[in-house]
């Protein structure tokens, strides 16, 4: 029985799934039971890195999903629209969904499962978080056993990059961004990587499915590493750490009526060099889940590109496939996160949450003042664990603190005091620390 696939979009992508599509040898035996029958592009004319007949070509991705000859819709557009639409148009028509689009799910998730829940379609988002490694499924499946307590990771590859090279050449961020952009692994425009949007997208979706409950996008506090100064990272690893740029997911426990208290954020932090993800370099991702009773679980690989990203998109077109040949064409398809299914989420308040942190401080360089810290520090019942003064010079210092885990609202108040004392210039960095 062969399959329609109508792909929207003919990127970088699209041109891999297209590229697998078309030749099938050598692959798993359903991949050529695959046809692609309709591609949607912005521009017929333009040349591109997989050739395709002109007659599959159109530049009206609505016809794409109204072809009746598409069975399954694959969206690698990207944005938010007309992405959604798309996407809501294709399961109102009974047609399961592929879709790497991350930003899409993870503002309108709920929406989408919850339609696709109405129409007993399959939506399948593999190849949204972590390109080619295998998460989602995992998330969903495997480790549905278990009370997850904590997702995190690299899972933004340009940042992971940056960081690995300020680390390992002691180049300033700018210097490291530039390079990054001339081979490709940065966009013209960084913002959603380094200003870490790109990343609170994807924990927002893997919280989702970890906890079970809608996550509010809008609401997960987010921080990049444009500010971060080469000298943090050299000092981190002084002290025997590596600063990735984490996204954090953390169930925090339950309220009375049931709704699930999350910690979820995205941060620059300090790992120490034995944690499992200090070694995760390059534009590779790896994502870290905890859980009871299966202990610790690490999925690594890359986390980005053609290559990866399609072969996501295409084990997710398979797995449709495999689903509608055992039930056969007209058999009914039960969504795998049925929104009615879902509980209530809510995250805390930041000043709620503990955490370990590191902090750079520029003083004068007089008797005393690490002493005036440090009683700031005890005031707000912030326990230090390791404070550090490196090389001074024109009558200047810095002082680096670590301390051990605290509330956020304490350790606030207390650099508050510190920043108004005379002999501190600045605070000059604060980084959360495992």
């Amino acid at each position: 029985m062969t399959i329609g696939v109508g792909l929207l979009g003919l990127g970088t992508v699209g041109a891999g799934v297209a590229d697998i599509l078309s030749n099938p040898s050598g692959r798993h035996p359903l991949v050529g039971q695959l046809e692609l029958r309709r591609v949607a592009v912005r521009d017929v004319s333009r040349p591109r890195p997989v050739a395709l007949a002109d007659h599959l070509l159109t530049t009206d991705p609505e016809a794409v999903v109204d072809d009746p000859a598409v069975d399954i819709v694959v969206e690698v557009i990207g944005g938010l629209e007309p992405a959604r639409s798309l996407i809501l148009r294709a399961i109102a028509a009974g047609k399961p969904v592929v879709t790497a689009n991350k930003a899409v799910i993870a503002r309108y998730g709920q929406e989408i499962a919850a339609a696709a829940a109405a129409r007993g379609v399959y939506v399948l988002i593999e190849a949204a978080v972590g390109g080619g490694i295998p998460i989602i499924e995992p998330l969903k499946q495997s480790l549905g056993a278990n009370r997850i307590q904590r997702v995190s990771g690299i899972i933004n590859g340009t940042t992971n990059y940056i960081l690995s090279r300020m680390a390992s050449e002691g180049a300033a961020y700018g210097d490291v961004l530039a390079e990054a952009q001339r081979l490709g692994y940065a966009e013209a425009d960084p913002a959603a990587d380094v200003e870490g949007g790109d990343a609170a997208d994807k924990i927002s979706i893997l919280a989702t499915l970890a906890y079970g409950g809608s996550i509010e996008r809008s609401a997960i506090p987010t921080e990049g590493i444009s500010r971060l100064e080469a000298r943090d990272v050299d000092y981190a690893a002084q002290l025997g750490f590596v600063v990735k740029l984490l996204a954090v997911a953390e169930h925090l426990g339950s309220d009375p009526d049931g709704t699930e208290q999350l910690d979820v954020r995205v941060h620059p932090t300090l790992l120490p060099k034995d944690h499992p993800l200090a070694g995760v370099h390059g534009v590779n991702n790896a994502i870290l889940v905890e859980g009871e009773p299966v202990g610790q679980v690490m999925f690594y690989g890359p986390g980005a590109g053609a290559g990866p990203t399609s072969s996501a998109v295409v084990a997710d077109i398979l797995n449709i496939a495999g689903i509608r040949q055992a039930a056969g064409a007209n058999g009914a398809l039960d969504p795998l996160l049925a929104a009615g299914s879902w509980r209530q989420c809510r995250l805390v308040e930041s000043g709620l949450t503990q955490h370990r942190n590191y902090v750079r401080l520029e003083t004068t360089d007089e008797a005393g003042v690490i002493g005036r810290i440090g009683t700031c520090f005890g005031r707000e019942q912030v326990s230090i664990q390791s404070i550090v003064q490196f090389e001074t010079s024109g009558g200047a210092a810095e002082i680096v603190v670590i301390t051990h885990e605290v509330s956020e609202a304490s350790f606030r108040a207390a650099l508050a005091a510190i920043a108004d004392l005379p002999e501190v210039q600045t605070v000059a960095a604060t980084l959360r620390t495992l």
